[in-house]
């Protein structure tokens, strides 16, 4: 067993952008052989949270999986002179807030929706293994769109039905970059709702309309998030999983496939990359899909 955050590395896709990524370590868990939301969902499957920096400013990107973590991205920005830090909440799932509190005498952001499922939730996500107790709510809400500046760099925030409901992506359209939350995954999506995926599909059809060249998700592979991103191929690889899902509820031959399979055309084009724990989670999505009416 590792010490949480023991394993965390520091990425730098670009000059302005920091990404803190954990987990894909076979073998290794960070907080318990027990189940848990930590290292059975986030932790297994690696995850991101992001700061976009400039000067003595930065916004950050979701807190985290744990208080460990969420402190050592502070240090890490407190030492490269960061004096002003706000933060952006990408939805409300546990893997994305469980460090808010390291951040509670800053500007916390969430668009309202994501605020009141915090705050409806709030019990059951005290009461998790681990638990995020005191869960600290966002401070400032929005519905829709906000515009930021970090610096010199324009920040939009932009709400979508993708995942969870409650998605906030990050756009900066002068760099043409987009960071996804978990709007988008590598190589599938995780199905959290599945009475939504028609919402899911046409929101993937309208951010695939968006100005954006590279993307970055808070679940992805490390090397590809430190190389800059994914290419907007992601999206259209999403939206083709998610389809082929509702598929798959009216044909057994579909159903039955592996996920290499099931994703083969995306993997060979090179907009995903087979990563087996998500063996797991395809599994999961095939049974909620079929269960949803």
């Amino acid at each position: 067993m590792h010490a949480l955050g023991s394993t965390l590395r520091t990425l730098e896709p670009y000059p302005n952008v920091l990404a803190f990524y954990d987990g894909r370590i076979a073998g290794v868990r960070a907080f318990s052989q027990q189940p848990n939301w930590l290292d059975d969902g986030a932790y297994e499957l690696g995850v991101c949270s992001y700061a976009i920096v400039e000067g003595t400013e930065a916004l950050v990107y979701d807190t985290h999986i744990s208080l460990e973590h969420a402190r050592l991205i502070r240090r890490a920005l407190e030492q490269r002179g960061v004096t002003s830090i706000r933060v952006v909440l990408s939805h409300w799932h546990d893997d994305h807030i469980a460090g808010n509190e390291v951040f509670a005498d800053c500007e916390i952001i969430a668009n309202a929706l994501t605020a009141d499922l915090l705050l409806r939730n709030r019990a059951k996500i005290e009461a998790k293994l681990p638990p995020i107790r005191p869960l600290i709510l966002p401070n400032r809400t929005f519905e829709g769109e906000l515009t930021l500046s970090v610096g010199g760099t324009t920040v939009e925030l932009r709400q979508a039905d993708i995942h969870s409901q409650d998605e906030t992506l990050l756009l900066l359209p002068e760099q043409r970059l987009l960071f996804a939350g978990d709007a988008l995954e590598d190589p599938i999506t995780y199905v959290s709702e599945p009475d939504r995926l028609a919402a899911h599909l046409a929101d993937l059809d309208r951010i695939a309309a968006w100005p954006f060249e590279r993307i970055l998700p808070n679940h992805g592979a490390p090397d590809i998030i430190a190389d800059g991103g994914y290419g907007p191929g992601l999206v259209g690889a999403t939206r083709r999983y998610v389809e082929k899902l509702l598929l798959a509820k009216t044909d057994p031959a579909v159903a039955a496939q592996p996920l290499p399979d099931f994703i083969a055309e995306e993997i060979a084009a090179g907009h995903v990359r087979y990563f087996s724990p998500y063996e797991t989670v395809h599994r999961q999505n095939l049974a909620r899909v079929a269960a949803a009416s």
